[in-house]
């Protein structure tokens, strides 16, 4: 698999990430990173990173390294413990690592962090790879 060839892939194939301002750094077997800058848009009435934010990062990151497989996959199940909140200006940054891979899923332990590495929540997100290969 050629990680450069899928990272680039799931930059150019993910409105909802283009949208966001996700962008996926870093595909390798089995972890992905991505990043996001926090936006005034990307507030809640608090003024803090809406829960979304981080949430959709911890996702992207978690599908990216499942897609490191080769094959296109949907989220089955996902949770996602908020530690601590962000603000505009900030930096986040999403890192997923394969805790279980198997034949049709797999399960990834993310963590996000900000531009400082302060820990702003930690998720487990469960994939189930389908049976269609990615074609780069």
């Amino acid at each position: 698999m050629d990680f450069q060839k899928l990272k680039d892939f799931r930059n150019t194939h993910n409105p909802f990430c283009e949208k966001l301002g996700i962008l996926v750094e870093e595909i390798q077997a089995g972890c992905a990173k991505v990043t996001k800058h926090v936006t005034e848009e990307d507030l809640n009435p608090a003024g803090l990173a809406h829960g979304g934010v981080y949430f959709s990062m911890a996702d992207t990151a978690a599908g990216a390294a499942s897609a490191s497989h080769g094959f296109f996959a949907v989220t089955v199940n996902a949770q996602y413990n908020y530690l601590r909140g962000g603000r505009p200006g900030d930096t986040f940054t999403a890192v997923a690592r394969e805790s279980k891979s198997g034949r049709t899923i797999c399960v990834y332990d993310v963590q996000v962090t900000n531009q400082d590495g302060t820990l702003l929540g930690t998720g487990t997100f469960t994939y189930y790879l389908l049976d269609r290969k990615i074609e780069l």
